[in-house]
Parts: C-alpha cells; sequence; structure tokens
C-alpha cells in the first residue's frame, strides 16, 4: 500500500513529534512512523522517569534528614515498588497526552520499522519510506519532505556490554526491581551523576569512575568541583583520570570486579552492580541512509543550519544529528524544520540560547559559555559569583550549597554564559536562556526587580556582581 503526505516524520519521539505538530499547525498534512511508543527516549527511557526517582529519592532523603527542620518522622522507610509504580504512573499519563496530540492535530501514526527509499516507482527521488509493519506487512509513505529524527541509544564500552544482571545501561537501571547494595558508576557525565546523586539518596554505596579530570566534562571547572565535593560529602565516592581495564572485569555471585589505572597505578573496583553511562550513539543504521546522498559524520547525521541534509528535501533532527543530545533541543530544531521546509521564517534557533541541566542534589545548570571556554575561543571576559549562602530563601529551604555564576565579555559587556550549581538550578536558568535570546547585558538582568525572598536573588546578584555592583554579597 502506498501512501502520499505533505511530510513524514521517521521517529515519534520528543523531537519527531513536536515537528510533526509545528508542521501540521502550519498546514500541512503529516504521518509519523515510529516502531516503539510516541514520546520516544525522553519520556520511557529517560527525562522523566529519571526525574520521577530523582523526586522520590529526594524525598526520602528529606526524610531522613528531617529533624534539620524540627519534624520527626520515625518509622519512615523506603518501599521501592511503589517507587517504581509512581513513575510508571507518571510515564503512562503523559503518554496518553501525546497521543491526545496527535488525534489533536490530526497526524496520522503508524506503528513500524521505517527504512528511507532510493528513487522508485513510487517517487522519482530518494525520501520514500518503506514501513514494515507489526503484523509482517509492508506500506510505503511518499512524502514531499522527510524529517528523521531517529534518536539515540546508550553508547556500549566493549568488553562491558550490558547483561541486565551485573552490568547495566541506563535502560536496564530503569527497570530495577530492587536496589543494589552498592553500584559502580562507569562515567562522570549527566546521566552518571543523576544516578548518583539519586541512588546515594536511596542508600546505595555508589562509585563513579571518570576517565576525564572532572565529573560533568565540558562543564564549568568550578560548577564540576563543587557538586563533587557535595555528592563526596553525602558519601558518593569519586574518581577522575580512570582508566578501566574492560578485559580484567569479573562477575560472580559477590557482584563484579574489574581493574583500572588511577593516577599511574592500578586499583581494583568492586560493586555489586555497575552502570556504564558513557554517553549517546545516534541511531543512524538500518535507516537506508545508504539509499540517499546523506553524509554519516563521525556517527552522525550531517544538517546545515537549516537541518537540511545532503539531500534538501530530507531534514534530520534531534539526538541523530549529535551536538547537543537534548529533549528541549530536539524539539527547537524540529520546530525549526518544519518551519524551513514550509517556507516560513526559521525558528530563531541557536545553540548557545540551549540551557544544559543536571538534576542532580545540588541541581546543575548552565547556558552558554564558561569561563574557560570562552578564554580559548580568545574572548577577553570577566566572572562574578554569588554562594546560594548569601541568599535568605536557600537558608529557610535548607539548601544553600553552590553558587550562581555570570560570564560577560570584557569589551562589550555582553553575556557571555552562566552557570548555576544549587536548589532548582534547573528552574533558574531560564531567566539566564531569556537574557541570552534578548542579547541583555547583565546590568538589565540585574536591575530586573528580583522578589524576595526567592532563589532567584542569586542570579540578579550575580549579574550586578559582574560590575562590583552587587548588594547583599
Amino acid at each position: 500500500m502506498t501512501i502520499t503526505c505533505d511530510v513524514a516524520v521517521l521517529g515519534g519521539g520528543t523531537g519527531g513529534y513536536v515537528a510533526a505538530i509545528k508542521a501540521a499547525q502550519l498546514g500541512k498534512e503529516v504521518i509519523i512512523i515510529e516502531k516503539e511508543k510516541l514520546g520516544g527516549t525522553c519520556l520511557h527511557k529517560g527525562c522523566i522517569p529519571t526525574k520521577s526517582l530523582l523526586r522520590s529519592a529526594e524525598v526520602y532523603s528529606l526524610l531522613q534528614n528531617a529533624e534539620e527542620y524540627g519534624v520527626e518522622t520515625a518509622g519512615s522507610r523506603l518501599v521501592f515498588p511503589k517507587v517504581q509504580e509512581r513513575k510508571r504512573g507518571i510515564v503512562d499519563k503523559l503518554y496518553q497526552g501525546v497521543q491526545y496530540l496527535m488525534r489533536k492535530n490530526k497526524i496520522r501514526v503508524i506503528e513500524g520499522s521505517g527504512r528511507v527509499i532510493g528513487p522508485s516507482i513510487f517517487s522519482p527521488r530518494s525520501g520514500a519510506v518503506a514501513v514494515e509493519l507489526p503484523d509482517g506487512e509492508m506500506e510505503t509513505i511518499v512524502p514531499a519532505n522527510l524529517i528523521i529524527a531517529t534518536g539515540s541509544r546508550p553508547r556500549v564500552l566493549p568488553g562491558l556490554e550490558p547483561d541486565g544482571q551485573y552490568i547495566l545501561s541506563s535502560d536496564e537501571a530503569l527497570e530495577l526491581e530492587s536496589l543494589p547494595e552498592s553500584l559502580l558508576i562507569v562515567g562522570g557525565g549527566v546521566i552518571g551523576i543523576e544516578w548518583a546523586s539519586m541512588l546515594c539518596d536511596f542508600g546505595v554505596q555508589v562509585t563513579v569512575v571518570e576517565l576525564a579530570g572532572q565529573i560533568l566534562p565540558g562543564e564549568d571547572e568550578e560548577t564540576a568541583r563543587e557538586l563533587a565535593k557535595s555528592l563526596e560529602r553525602r558519601g558518593v565516592k569519586i574518581r577522575t583520570g580512570v582508566q578501566l581495564q574492560a578485559d580484567t572485569y569479573s562477575a560472580g555471585k559477590n557482584g563484579i570486579a574489574i581493574k583500572a589505572l588511577h593516577q599511574g597505578e592500578e586499583q581494583l573496583f568492586e560493586a555489586e552492580q555497575m552502570l556504564v553511562s558513557i554517553g549517546r550513539t545516534a541511531n543512524v543504521e538500518g535507516i537506508g541512509l545508504e539509499n540517499t546522498d546523506i553524509r554519516v559524520v563521525n556517527g552522525n547525521i550531517a544538517v546545515n543550519a537549516n537541518f537540511q541534509t545532503g539531500e534538501s528535501h530530507i531534514y534530520a533532527i534531534g539526538d541523530c544529528i549529535g551536538g547537543l543530545q537534548l529533549a528541549h533541543a530536539a524539539s527547537h530544531e524540529g520546530i525549526a524544520a518544519a518551519m524551513h521546509l514550509a517556507g516560513e521564517k526559521t525558528h530563531a534557533y541557536d545553540p548557545a540560547f540551549i540551557p544544559r541541566c543536571v538534576y542532580s542534589q545540588p541541581e546543575v545548570a548552565s547556558v552558554g559559555l564558561s569561563e574557560s571556554r570562552a578564554r580559548e575561543l580568545g574572548r577577553s571576559v570577566k566572572s562574578a559569583k554569588v554562594p546560594f549562602s548569601a541568599i535568605g530563601k536557600a537558608l529557610v529551604e535548607g539548601h544553600a550549597e553552590g553558587f550562581a555564576k555570570v560570564v560577560a565579555d570584557t569589551e562589550t559587556g555582553d553575556l557571555v554564559g552562566v552557570q548555576i550549581v544549587g536548589p532548582h538550578a534547573t528552574e533558574l536558568i531560564a531567566e539566564a536562556s531569556l537574557a541570552a535570546v534578548l542579547d541583555a547585558t547583565p546590568w538589565e538582568v540585574g536591575s530586573a526587580v528580583h522578589a524576595h525572598p526567592t532563589l532567584s536573588e542569586a542570579l540578579g546578584e550575580a549579574m550586578l556582581a559582574i560590575d562590583g555592583n552587587a548588594i547583599n554579597v
């Protein structure tokens, strides 16, 4: 069976379904091809389920430390199956919401595995999609434009492939029926650190090993150090500059053991289970790219500024193009692609405006460049930092760790970047993101009235502190 449409979207994750909605809003007839469930990794295996678990961990930790607030909670205990039940309930509700959005916007969803095909009797050019349906039947979708949004999967470390028992990826970790007594986390990036924070709050003995010289490689060094100190105070063991020797891995009834080189010396790491979280790999195999002029560079689909591939009518967005592998980045890439193919003025998308968030305890959020990265690029910059310990609301909430840091250009006064480590950093970063979009200066942001007492005062004071005008520090 052959079906024609204006736009086909291969992949119904966050980027894919948002692109489909935008295209539909612009009057296009849209079809989504999805082999699993709408919502993709973010909804089912990433953002939403992990944040649900993190919230439960935060509540449990708060109860364990409630006496600090003058509240006695004797007898409180963790019931992990109910934690998982709550997680599934949240995911299911949001999944129903995505399905409703498809109906609302009259977007047809075809369940099946899609593969791009070359010129054929169906279409004189590449871009048609052959879809294998669950019952084994085939359909061919012939769109005027195609958006590839096939996402990514956990990257595998050779020799340490997930087995679901001793070695886990984030996919398997999300489905744990019970918590291990100890866990070795390989990789101190965003995913690894979120799991470390969560499991530490649940009472698991956690060790994090990272190849780079700091956790959160690529982020601001001061921010990474502050987070590392906080995690270590809570009992997480962090080792950086560690090179694992995968061929020494062994597992048995007592758990796992693996050797590594740390500061030039061989060291043995042992735990009940291991979580490998070393990034994600773009899903570019098995989708028919060889039938097109689309280029794959360093494992990612190459696109131009409008998200067009080597064939102008075929677009690609989200994790499969590399760059910022974030759900909110994929969404805005999808909007930009849909607007461009519809001939609309391009959606204002700039990676510099995309906030990066870590939902650990304390949280970390940033937008723009770190101070060191700005200097590497040859920019003359200055910075200012305001600790949350100087902010009344942070003391009231009992979370006064961390700081808000602002980086500005010394010549133009422009805002270059913002880094926050501390309570609700992932919410506070929105103001800095808006400032970046509006090309605001630190003085302008600092001049805005920040209600008292609020955590947002930390950012307002840091903006003023750039020019030595902070009031309360």
